[in-house]
């Protein structure tokens, strides 16, 4: 897709009605035959804590400053990774645009989302775990790749880290043809935003302000380059069944990781921290048990 076009694309957390079951890909598989999903434990509900001089809102738990960060995923909010992060101490982010947390001033990217939340890491326990669904995962990436001292580990779900392999999704071409007519003058503003409302994807039309432009923004970028510097180790977590992050972009990440594991999960959706939370909760286990074992001075 490219960079101008409407988000036909998507980075939905929205779950879908029908599940589809492709066959997994490489890596580890974790079955998903009869599935009996344990709930996380019962916690109350938390209160909102202002971070970043109010711009930023999120619920924390285990003290006052824990050492995993949790980032939701597009169209979404802090409850997503609370509730499957369950009693692992934690702060879970409205990211800016989403939930109680106002939108961004500009037309940001997954950069400028990172840059904007680093530094939320230094009011954490060092070296921090961040745990990124979908959209989330995108500004966990730059994070990692920026701030390497305080960064200890990933956990990635379900997150569209690189451009799809083939020919690159196209919008409709009556959308292509009044967007061309649009640049000439010859459709009225008010009818391109009709068109973009009918051929939009559900994220694009939800969306309001500038967060439409951001989710165009962000549906274009990819992450080589990011994933190519990150030095922590990283936990993939993928459901073999993800329509909107296919779990293909996944095993080419692990292949530009320095340290990396896939999980693949059988029969598993793009939604897993809704899902499939036991698979998320024990990567975040394993990467804080890693830093408990081997630890090391922030720098």
């Amino acid at each position: 897709m490219q960079p101008g076009r409407v988000a036909v694309g998507t980075d939905s957390c929205r779950p879908p009605r029908h599940r589809v079951h492709p066959s997994p890909e490489r890596g580890n598989i974790v079955s998903g035959h009869e599935h009996r999903r344990t709930p996380p434990p019962f916690l109350p509900p938390p209160v909102l804590k202002a971070y970043l001089g109010g711009e930023v809102f999120g619920s924390i738990t285990g003290g006052d400053s824990p050492s995993v960060l949790g980032l939701h995923g597009w169209g979404r909010n802090h409850r997503d990774l609370a509730t499957a992060l369950g009693d692992i101490p934690h702060l879970a982010v409205d990211l800016p645009g989403f939930g109680t947390s106002p939108p961004p001033p500009s037309v940001w990217g997954a950069a400028d989302y990172a840059q904007h939340l680093s530094p939320l890491l230094d009011e954490l326990s060092l070296p921090v775990v961040i745990v990124g669904h979908s959209f989330g995962g995108r500004i966990a990436v730059h994070l990692a790749a920026a701030r390497p001292g305080a960064v200890g580990g990933l956990v990635l779900a379900g997150v569209p880290l690189l451009h799809r392999e083939g020919r690159p999704q196209r919008p409709p071409r009556r959308f292509r043809l009044g967007r061309a007519l649009h640049r000439l003058g010859i459709i009225s503003d008010s009818r391109m935003d009709e068109l973009r409302e009918r051929y939009g994807s559900s994220d694009y039309r939800q969306a309001e302000g500038v967060m439409r432009s951001i989710l165009v923004k962000a549906v274009n970028e990819s992450y080589e380059a990011e994933l190519e510097r990150i030095t922590c180790p990283v936990e993939l977590i993928w459901g073999d069944a993800d329509t909107a992050a296919p779990a293909s972009i996944a095993s080419r990440a692990e292949s530009l990781l320095a340290d990396a594991r896939l999980t693949v999960i059988a029969r598993g959706d793009h939604f897993t921290p809704l899902t499939r939370p036991d698979e998320l909760r024990a990567a975040v286990v394993r990467r804080l048990d890693a830093l408990a074992a081997a630890p090391g001075e922030p720098t």
